[in-house]
């Protein structure tokens, strides 16, 4: 019989056995991974216990199997109580129809996708989320919507700093409605501070204040459920030369005039209540929308439509120099993703259901709260206002907690406003007994209920959703043959290595994202009391604690939603400490010029200014100009803001120098974690010098990029920066901080992935992924080195996890471009590595622990065969316009098309025979210029296909 425990989850993890790992070493020229380790890592930096992983993750408890992380895992998930959600506030409960569940968020060809800058191989996650910009645009009566926001609340953030940037009013000041979400108040409230904006409340429906002001910030409908036409109010402020943007529920929109419709400037919101998972507040895919002429203010990803060089429709990226890795210091945003996977979602929800099948589930989800307003008012209970949506808010004087509590008993939770009122909030999972359960808890009984004949509500005329995305697929056939196309046309890690420099696109394994569907998590209203939800919140704290001991930080904030946002968080807790000294002078964020450009964009929203400190040629951080800096800023210093491992992919010996030049005049040490995975077991950067870090646990501790989202990016503080972490007006145990994201836990629903993770793995599991990841690292490096040279390396020769090589010199003799070598992997089967980052003409490859020596050879053996390539066309075998790097990637059609090439169809698309399944891209290469020209970032009208 065979032992159930012969192999242990790690073994399935990492990639190479023992006898691959001994091949891979070899080569790397070392006898062990623990002489790797002291080899490749600083003995100043190695922090190492008795049993060989670095202090502190010897707390770690024994790593469990698949089926007992499972088992304990859903142990948890049953201490939840699963009550049915009346609260509202911008999450609803909504019925994923299962095809989506089991063929999307269940589905690898989806969740293992990486963020789509190669086009040609992401055609399919190009053309959802080109249906999701469709979607929001014609529900808001806006003409371009981005391809979505992390949440709502920083979907409202980032349309306050779009309307200050795009209206002509010198005010500072911004008014937010009263009947605002409390949370994307905070937010907004948050992210205003540091940007010098001063915030104005006020009752829209009472006028606007008085003064000047450059924007204006409303709901629809409000956080009261009330629903008011914001025409005259927007005409207003127009005239007092100020925008407007609205927070308007899409639901919602299929019944009432969009704010577009309007004269709305911009819209913001979510889009969870189409087909997403409450999940205990995320992720969830925001939204910004705006009319054309702003178009080039919109932050984060935009999909366009282009042609390739075939004259035939692709979709892409549009406007990537808007990108803010790009923009760096100069950034009006540090958005540099998004939350695809959940965008894709909510998009093929709203085609299952079509425009009839949205409108029939919001008149459904009025006409109960229709129902229950009737009851309370024929029972002589106070219907605050008369036109709602879906949310009733009801007066009860004195009585509201009973009212609350009796609910509880019912197995309901409803919002408690204040002591005087109860708001109740009805979605598309509400049911007829629910409504009939809400009346008994205010004391009515079925006597007193009365029938409620449906009357006539919106007063939407405008069409929606008229494109054959959403005609035409309806049945669950047709939806699941539309799935399968769209796959079908992308390259996931279901399908081959995904060698990203920086991105670590690793094993998600099934067992840690089978969770995330369990009722037990993702059912769960992110402002249920905590009675309901404790369970949820171990997983939290275990997770807190856990990566306290990885970092060697004190406390950990998990509230961030992506790395971006953990960057922000962490600057922000940098600048309310000097400011809670009273050095409100320290505002001077130094930063490395090799330093991924989020970092510059995030000092910069946290109100420092950018001084970039020069690097060597060997990558490392240049000391004497550091010094200099640091002398010519020493009074205003704030912080230094520095990646470890480097950006280039190397340990830098002189970090402990770095940080102690820092903290000796007087600043904080900033250490981006987005390469932690060649760090955990191994070193903690709050025990080398850090003050804070964010992680990205959709890096390092395998959540799955999911096409370019979801993220999770949690801060680790020492403890004097412990009290500036973010905190949640829905949330007072997280203290007074304003908070960073919309829930107060951030993406909570995906945590139990990293949970399943560590648990799995253990400390010495966890030592073993980081190692392994750095001898496949160093092998690829070894052996292309002769072919590609490797920039940097540190000083024994090695590299960290990842290594970039250098195509500069080929590009200069023979014209052929890290462009024509990253479409030309596509033949071969391979997703490019990183293009161009952080040095131009250049690729960063990162194999990652999870790939075995089978795969890593093919890659290497497709990059040797590209550079034989590149010899011919270097020779004059082939011209440089017409050869087989510069026309990839090619197509099954162009196949059978004239052939005119001096290369012939073989080599095109079985370079090296037939050794390797062949994947096929869906359009050749795209013509980016042309689509930024010609900008297109919706479906077209039906009338465009009438031709």
């Amino acid at each position: 019989m065979i032992d159930a425990r012969s192999h242990s989850f790690a073994d399935r993890h990492v990639g190479p056995d023992s006898a691959e790992l001994a091949r891979i070493l070899d080569v790397v020229g070392v006898a062990s991974l623990d002489e790797l380790a002291t080899r490749a890592v600083p003995a100043s930096i190695l922090d190492a216990a008795p049993g060989g992983v670095a202090a502190g993750l010897d707390t770690l408890d024994s790593p469990l199997t698949e089926h007992e992380a499972l088992i304990a895992l859903s142990a948890l998930a049953a201490r939840n109580t699963v009550a049915v959600s009346m609260v509202g506030l911008g999450y609803y409960d909504t019925l994923t129809p299962p095809v989506l569940v089991r063929n999307i968020l269940e589905n690898p060809a989806w969740y293992t996708a990486y963020t789509p800058y190669q086009p040609e191989i992401s055609q399919g996650r190009l053309e959802a989320l080109l249906n999701f910009q469709t979607m929001v645009g014609d529900l808001t009566g806006m003409e371009i919507a981005n391809s979505s926001m992390l949440d709502e609340g920083t979907a409202a953030a980032e349309a306050m700093t779009l309307l200050r940037r795009a209206s002509r009013s010198k005010s500072p000041r911004f008014v937010l409605d009263t009947d605002l979400f409390p949370q994307t108040r905070a937010v907004v409230i948050t992210r205003a501070e540091p940007l010098g904006i001063e915030i104005v409340e006020a009752d829209l429906t009472q006028g606007l204040p008085d003064g000047e002001f450059f924007g204006v910030l409303a709901q629809l409908p409000g956080a009261s459920g009330r629903v008011v036409d914001h025409t005259s109010m927007i005409a207003e402020a127009h005239e007092r030369g100020a925008l407007v943007a609205v927070g308007a529920d899409l639901l919602a929109l299929t019944l009432l005039t969009p704010p577009g419709e309007q004269g709305a400037d911009a819209c913001f919101g979510t889009t969870q209540r189409f087909g997403v998972p409450m999940g205990f507040g995320g992720p969830h895919a925001g939204y910004l929308a705006v009319h054309t002429k702003h178009a080039r203010q919109l932050p984060g990803r935009l999909v366009g439509i282009s042609v390739d060089v075939d004259g035939d429709k692709a979709y892409r990226l549009a406007l990537q120099t808007r990108e803010q890795h790009i923009r760096r210091e100069k950034a009006t945003s540090n958005i540099c993703t998004a939350q695809v996977l959940l965008a894709i979602v909510a998009a093929m929800y709203a085609s299952y259901h079509g425009a009839e099948g949205l409108k029939a589930i919001a008149q459904r989800v009025h006409r109960h709260a229709e129902f229950i307003a009737a009851g309370l008012q024929a029972a002589g209970v106070e219907v605050v206002h008369g036109e709602f949506f879906d949310t009733v808010l009801a007066r009860v004087p004195g009585r509201a907690v009973e009212v609350v509590e009796n609910a509880q008993a019912w197995g309901i939770n409803l919002r408690l406003v204040d002591s005087d009122h109860v708001g109740i909030a009805c979605d598309e999972a509400t049911t007829v007994e629910h409504t009939a359960s809400v009346l008994a808890a205010f004391g009515l009984t079925a006597g007193t209920v009365v029938d409620v004949a449906p009357a006539p509500f919106g007063n939407r005329t405008s069409g929606y959703l008229e494109h054959e995305s959403f005609t035409k697929y309806r049945t669950e056939t047709a939806m699941l043959r539309y799935l399968r196309s769209l796959s079908d046309k992308d390259i996931a890690l279901d399908r081959s290595m995904i060698p990203l420099g920086s991105c670590t696109m690793k094993l998600n394994a099934t067992a840690e994202m089978e969770p995330i569907t369990w009722p037990g998590f993702s059912k769960l209203h992110p402002f249920a009391p905590a009675s309901d939800t404790p369970g949820m919140l171990q997983v939290i704290e275990d997770l807190q604690d856990w990566l306290v001991a990885i970092t060697g930080y004190d406390a950990v904030s998990l509230q961030p939603n992506a790395g971006s946002q953990g960057e922000y968080a962490g600057l922000l807790a940098i600048r309310n400490y000097h400011l809670s000294r009273g050095d409100s002078h320290r505002d001077t964020c130094l930063i490395p010029s090799s330093a991924h450009g989020t970092n510059a964009a995030s000092a910069v929203m946290a109100g420092m200014r950018v001084e970039v400190v020069a690097c060597r040629e060997n990558g490392d951080v240049d000391l004497d100009d550091l010094r200099a800096k640091i002398a010519d800023h020493a009074e205003r210093l704030a912080a230094i803001m520095i990646t470890y491992p480097s950006t280039h992919g190397v340990y830098e010996h002189e970090i402990g120098e770095i940080c102690a030049a820092v903290h000796d005049a007087g600043g904080q040490v900033y250490v981006d974690g987005a390469n932690l995975n060649a760090l955990v077991g191994l070193a903690r950067p709050g025990r080398f010098g850090g003050d804070v870090s964010h992680l990205n646990l959709h890096k390092t501790f395998c959540i799955p990029h999911g096409g370019g989202g979801p993220g999770v990016g949690p801060i680790g503080v020492r403890s004097h920066l412990a009290p500036f972490l973010p905190g949640h007006p829905m949330a007072p145990e997280l203290g007074e901080a304003g908070p960073v994201s919309a829930a107060p836990y951030g993406s909570a629903s995906i945590l139990p992935i990293t949970w399943t993770y560590i648990k799995m793995m253990g400390a010495q599991g966890l030592r073993r992924a980081s190692l392994t990841a750095i001898a496949s690292a160093n092998y690829i490096a070894r052996r292309l080195d002769e072919h590609f040279p490797v920039l940097y390396t540190g000083e024994n020769g090695m590299v960290a996890h990842e290594c970039i090589l250098d195509l500069r010199p080929l590009t200069k003799e023979t014209g052929v471009t890290v462009d024509d070598v990253a479409k030309r992997l596509a033949d071969y089967g391979f997703h490019a590595p990183t293009m161009s980052f952080p040095v131009a003409g250049t690729l960063m490859v990162e194999p990652t622990e999870s790939e075995n020596l089978d795969e890593i050879d093919e890659f290497c053996e497709a990059m040797i065969a590209i550079r034989r390539e590149i010899d011919r066309v270097g020779a004059g075998e082939w011209p440089v316009d017409d050869n087989p790097l510069r026309g990839a990637p090619h197509t099954a059609e162009c196949l059978v098309s004239e052939w005119k090439h001096p290369y012939s169809r073989e080599v095109a698309v079985y370079p090296r025979g037939k050794a390797r399944p062949k994947v096929w891209p869906a359009v050749r290469r795209i013509d980016g210029a042309h689509g930024d020209r010609n900008l297109v970032c919706s479906c077209p009208p039906i009338e465009a296909y009438s031709d």
